[in-house]
């Protein structure tokens, strides 16, 4: 379902998103768009499944009906809230690695035809990092029908390899490769089964629910009405998922491979003013990168200090449970790095430690106020990375940048966003020209424009 997956995958963003998109047939939608339901199709056709798979038998599944959308975009199903989640973030591990997804509702709709019907559908970007460097990409398109289930229309799937897009497994799109595929229904019971992407050859998964009303540890506390399921795969391997009330997507667990949610807004959203505390975490952290930068290795010493302090001060209170292990590891890996005075390893640390922080602050403040800085972290990153000579991070750092912007169109002014998008297309040529004095250069006029942004 564009999550988590056995085969991990990316989609491409920004100026080759645009192209992407136009290539599967998808059109920007700026307005609402009433959906008749079809008189005549009343059930789905259902596309051939390869000889083999083990897939239930009809009379269990619930997703055979054919949906009418009247409101598709507003998506209210308590365990696939979309349209309630601006921002989601899941931490994990694949292949003994950190694994990190940071989701995000974007700023735009897309119309899909599938049916003879035109359905405009919530676009949602999903970003994957493993150990640190991006992994995959993807632009979820859903809609939710009138009976309250949640239909997944397609997928734009790129994966990463070495700061290169690698393959394009994955993508499809409703209408033009296999039907819609539910991806949660309006209230589901045990036994039942969907094919939340039912186009094979291209893409497969058929869920089962196993169980409901399952209480979960969230976040910040207990969760009740939880829902466990199954997911086959072609390959007949499955998954276990968990869903929850306000989070959606909670677990994956297949082969060894974990995605965690940690955190979620706006239904983790804090009524109080953000800590003090963390505030000293990202920013004092991000102190440490520039000493190190400096070679003045007190500095960096001193700076660290104040960090650690100002966790220990803040995790008396009550901490995302899964971000608290990921700090704590942080802050070791940052203090052998500081202590070694290796200054691209101290400065790779302190990015991640700095970006822990602005995770800790995402109940507090506006999201796009964390995506701003989140997008000065990966600049910061790209100024160490052309400092070592480091090519294909280099490449990598311009794509994270680059969907980071898409979530930003909405936020910035339109100077703002032609200010960004100059030294980003600067950074595009550099890398095509691998030139990473260049890129360097313009990562750090990005930085000095968001100095600007948040001083204007």
């Amino acid at each position: 379902m564009g999550r988590g997956q056995a085969t991990r995958r990316c989609r491409l963003g920004g100026s080759w998103r645009a192209l992407a998109w136009a290539v599967i047939g998808v059109v920007a939608c700026t307005g609402s768009v009433g959906v008749t339901p079809s008189p005549v199709a009343e059930r789905i056709p259902q596309p051939s499944v390869p000889p083999g798979v083990a897939v239930a038998p009809l009379s269990e599944r619930v997703d055979l009906s054919m949906p009418s959308f009247s409101h598709p975009t507003d998506i209210t199903n308590p365990l696939f809230p979309v349209s309630a989640q601006a921002s989601v973030l899941m931490l994990g591990h694949v292949e003994g690695k950190p694994f990190r997804t940071e989701v995000t509702l974007l700023p735009e709709t897309r119309i899909v035809r599938w049916a003879g019907e035109q359905v405009e559908t919530a676009v949602s970007q999903y970003v994957a990092f493993l150990d640190g460097r991006i992994e995959e990409v993807a632009y979820d398109l859903y809609a939710q029908a009138d009976d309250g289930s949640v239909w997944y229309f397609g997928e734009d799937v790129f994966d990463f390899r070495d700061g290169s897009i690698i393959s394009t497994e994955g993508t499809w799109l409703a209408g033009r490769d296999g039907p819609a595929a539910m991806i949660m229904p309006a209230d589901p019971q045990v036994g039942d089964v969907y094919r939340t992407e039912n186009a094979p050859g291209f893409v497969f998964e058929e869920v089962t629910v196993r169980s409901t009303n399952r209480t979960l540890d969230g976040p910040l506390g207990r969760i009740d009405g939880g829902m466990l399921a199954s997911e086959l795969h072609s390959d007949g391997k499955t998954e276990q998922k968990i869903f929850a009330p306000g989070y959606g997507e909670f677990y994956t667990a297949g082969g060894g491979d974990v995605e965690a949610l940690a955190l979620a807004v706006p239904t983790d959203v804090a009524t109080e003013p953000l800590p003090a505390e963390l505030t000293t975490m990202s920013n004092g952290a991000l102190e440490v990168y520039d000493a190190a930068t400096a070679g003045e290795w007190k500095a960096a010493a001193a700076s660290l200090d104040d960090v650690a302090r100002a966790w220990a001060s803040y995790r008396a209170s009550e901490v995302p449970r899964l971000i608290e292990s990921h700090v704590d590891a942080s802050l070791r890996v940052l203090d052998a790095a500081v202590s070694s005075r290796v200054p691209r390893s101290t400065q790779d640390a302190a990015i991640v430690v700095s970006r822990l922080g602005l995770d800790l602050q995402l109940p507090y403040r506006v999201v796009n106020e964390i995506d701003l800085a989140r997008l000065d972290l990966w600049a910061a990153q790209m100024v160490s990375d052309a400092a070592a000579n480091d090519a294909d991070s280099v490449s990598a750092d311009s794509f994270a940048m680059d969907y980071v912007r898409d979530r930003l169109l909405k936020a910035l002014d339109g100077q703002q966003l032609q200010r960004l998008n100059v030294e980003l297309g600067a950074i595009q040529v550099a890398v095509i020209d691998r030139d990473v004095d260049g890129a360097g250069a313009a990562a750090q006029r990005i930085r000095d424009e968001i100095t600007a942004f948040r001083q204007s």
